[in-house]
């Protein structure tokens, strides 16, 4: 129920250490494989000992009738990257899960201002084209890499540019030209588009300082942070709560909305919200099960919870009802959510 398979029709090699995967989900998968720009995916990988899990942003549009394609770059030591840059090629069949992730503009008709650091385009990329093809946004790209060589998508951005020279305006900073970003270099650049909702991927130090930096002008900033999952999201959840469970009170219920439908399923009180969706045969997003991604996150509309974990929600998404399904263990014996509103 959880996982989707897809087959990777196509390998483009970007650039010497990036390729792309051009996907195609397997029949029965395709509905559930639909995504939002700016979205990623959690590739299964093989580990020494088992399976781990990675996340890769889709850099296709899901609005421009493409096929779906997650741009992939090598890390030194990176067990995902080069597992994948070494080893995949077409005709293979990944495991992934449901597209996921809140790096997604609400609107295609607000103008936006996107900052990229190397293969931090991924998501932007995304992003660009789907504003260009199904909406009226004027886009601004700020694109940081250590080279010309080593710059992802130059040639699609070239034409991108020549086909929408009105409404998108792409600078490129070059670390061996103008030597590394600096927030001087950022303000003199970003500045005109401040004003705009800033989407910021790169290297950690470079979103610390282009979101540091948009800030301090008054942008509104959307970062995008990925990180290694320490375990393997794809294990499927244990057995449901029995009959003794549930008169000895270890056992409660949850009402879940979803996709304009209400379903009860039942909740060991040992156990996590997430689990207990998947066991139930709910199709909840998620990804990293670690409480540090959100792809999980649904509104609690009665009943309460503790979060074993969470490094994504402020205080303001909590007070807002906003949990974790994934790190959600129950205080009361019923709880009623959304993932509709």
């Amino acid at each position: 129920m959880t996982a989707l398979k897809a087959r990777v029709v196509e390998v483009v090699r970007e650039t010497a250490d990036a390729h792309s995967l051009v996907l195609e989900p397997v029949e029965g998968d395709r509905e559930r494989f639909a995504y939002r720009p700016g979205q990623f995916l959690t590739v299964r990988v093989p580990a020494e000992g088992g399976w781990a899990a990675r996340c890769y942003s889709l850099c296709s549009s899901p609005l421009t009738g493409d096929r779906p394609k997650v741009t992939v770059k090598r890390v030194a030591g990176g067990l995902g990257s080069n597992w994948i840059c070494d080893n995949v090629t077409a005709g293979d069949v990944l495991e992934v899960l449901r597209p996921a992730g809140t790096f997604t503009p609400p609107s295609l008709d607000e103008d936006l201002l996107l900052v990229a650091g190397g293969s931090g385009i991924t998501p932007v990329m995304s992003i660009l084209k789907s504003c260009l093809a199904a909406g009226s946004a004027k886009v601004a790209l700020l694109y940081a890499n250590r080279d010309e060589r080593s710059v992802i998508f130059a040639d699609e951005l070239r034409e991108l540019t020549e086909r929408h020279p009105d409404r998108l305006t792409v600078v490129h900073l070059l670390e061996s030209v103008q030597g590394l970003p600096t927030a001087a270099a950022v303000r003199s650049v970003a500045g005109p588009y401040a004003g705009r909702p800033a989407y910021v991927c790169g290297p950690e130090i470079f979103m610390d300082l282009v979101s540091g930096t948009l800030t301090g002008l008054g942008a509104k900033v959307h970062a995008e942070r990925f990180f290694s999952l320490e375990g393997d999201p794809f294990e499927q959840p244990g057995d449901a709560p029995d009959q003794g469970e549930a008169e000895n009170g270890d056992a409660g219920e949850i009402e879940v909305e979803m996709d304009g439908e209400t379903r009860t399923v039942p909740w060991r009180r040992s156990e996590r919200l997430l689990d207990a969706l998947l066991r139930g045969g709910v199709d909840a997003p998620f990804s990293c099960r670690e409480g540090s991604c959100s792809a999980c996150a649904c509104v609690a509309l009665e009943g309460e919870v503790t979060l074993d974990a969470n490094t994504v929600l402020d205080e303001q998404d909590l007070a807002d009802g906003l949990i974790l399904a994934c790190q959600a263990r129950p205080v009361t014996d019923r709880l009623k959510i959304t993932y509709d509103g």
